[in-house]
């Protein structure tokens, strides 16, 4: 978890010098994000599925080498091309990490404390996110932005021999026929996706041929996938696990708070660094204290979750993230960095209360037969909502800034760009909010989750 999220947020930081570094535009560089984002998205549901066929602890292993020697060719990358499919792989080797150790952690503890786990494992993905922006920043000011790549080699290298000295061997399937692999709906599923993100990015907030084509590639992948699945002797997703409304809130709510999330990664270095002024290693320290705020509140989180429950926890975080995101919406550049700094800290507290609780009443929810799945679909949920993020939100900045490169736009144009792109977050987040209010007031999903295991 820590390595998957240090790999996001590190490479947001970089943006601005991989804009000049290649001499290309805001739009060909977010595909430095994106292109691991989407190989996330795209393998998270499908790699939960077959850990659960192969044996969660080899796909593990084989993951998290997948994802070490692709940081070391990121690192190495001549141009922007080849640093975008190594980036792509480094996310195939992440989304094995990131759904097969959601899991395992809701496997292995008691329902009673599911919240002080979530926590401690939201905190554990924040010191990624944390530590992302600021080593990046200082990285990139004394080494250059491939050190910002290498740096993940090390700690993956660690987690490696740790997972194959210290995980247990994966149990011998007994009586019972080993399931297939379902091929047909992963591969719509990777076309459906690429199709959306394409079409997220290639109209740079302006309505184009091309984009409206992909988009609608995108509905046509859904429906193809829907039936590829009815029919599926062993499919992704079953339609029965969607059937309970807490399970759909949850993952909506997910999606849209990734995206708010993800626009805060992606606009932030060139609101701090074009607006406000700061250089490379300033940016990263700016970036970092918001993650920061999550880190020390995620373990407190869980367990106010574990009291209070989950769902009273993920309004109170809803409606701190909405009043963070609606005040960088209207904070003026004259304040500096505390005017960006303080909402931003209670968007991201809001967050963390957030997270804990969604992840902690999704996992709670979910059957025993399908924590996989359902931690497969918990994670695309939140990655479809940075793909989101990454493309449509830094869309929206392109559109205020008025100019799809930022190199030549003045402090004020930026700065137009940044309150836009908060403002349709405030908007987000309001929607989030009021679906999490509905399903709090509402009846509760247990006898939907009986129901689920009767079938």
């Amino acid at each position: 978890m820590l390595l998957s999220s240090l790999a996001t947020s590190v490479a947001n930081v970089a943006l601005p010098t991989l804009e000049q570094a290649f001499g290309a535009s805001f739009g060909q560089v977010q595909w430095v994000v994106l292109a691991y984002l989407l190989a996330v998205t795209t393998l998270v549901v499908g790699a939960g599925r077959l850990g659960d066929i192969v044996g969660r602890r080899r796909l593990l292993v084989a993951g998290i080498a997948v994802f070490t020697a692709a940081s070391a060719l990121c690192a190495a990358a001549p141009d922007l091309p080849v640093l975008v499919a190594a980036r792509a792989a480094q996310g195939a080797g992440a989304a094995t990490m990131m759904a097969l150790s959601l899991a395992l952690v809701a496997e292995a503890v008691p329902t009673g404390r599911t919240g002080s786990a979530m926590g401690l494992l939201g905190t554990t993905s924040a010191v990624g996110t944390a530590l992302g922006p600021a080593l990046g920043g200082r990285l990139i000011g004394a080494l250059g932005w491939r050190a910002i790549f290498l740096v993940n080699v090390p700690p993956g290298l660690l987690a490696l021999a740790l997972a194959r000295r210290h995980l247990p061997a994966d149990p011998l399937p007994a009586g019972r026929e080993r399931a297939p692999f379902d091929v047909a709906g992963s591969a719509v599923l990777a076309l459906t996706l690429g199709a959306y993100a394409l079409a997220m990015t290639v109209g740079h907030g302006r309505v184009a041929p091309l984009s409206a084509g992909l988009l609608a590639g995108a509905v046509a992948g859904v429906l193809l996938f829907i039936a590829v699945e009815a029919r599926a002797r062993a499919p992704l997703v079953q339609a029965a696990v969607l059937r309970d409304p807490g399970l759909r809130a949850g993952l909506a709510t997910s999606a849209l708070v990734s995206t708010v999330m993800m626009a805060t990664l992606v606009v932030g270095p060139f609101h701090l660094s074009r607006a406000l002024g700061l250089g490379a290693a300033q940016v990263g320290l700016v970036m970092s204290a918001g993650p920061a705020v999550v880190v020390l509140a995620g373990v407190p989180a869980g367990r106010i979750a574990d009291r209070i429950g989950a769902g009273r926890l993920g309004v109170a975080g809803l409606a701190a993230m909405a009043a963070g995101a609606l005040l960088l919406s209207m904070a003026p550049v004259r304040l500096g960095v505390p005017g960006y700094l303080g909402p931003m800290v209670v968007l991201t507290l809001g967050y963390a209360l957030f997270q804990t609780a969604n992840n902690t009443a999704v996992m709670t929810g979910a059957h025993p037969d399908r924590r996989g799945v359902t931690s497969g679909l918990l994670n695309l949920s939140r990655n479809l909502g940075l793909v989101t993020g990454a493309s449509m939100m830094g869309a929206v900045f392109t559109l205020g800034v008025g100019a799809t490169s930022t190199a030549s736009a003045s402090p004020e144009a930026i700065a137009t760009g940044t309150h836009l792109t908060f403002a349709v977050a405030a908007v987000l987040v309001a929607i989030a909010l009021a679906m999490a209010t509905r399903r709090l007031h509402g009846r509760p999903t247990r006898q939907a989750r009986e129901s689920l295991a009767g079938r």
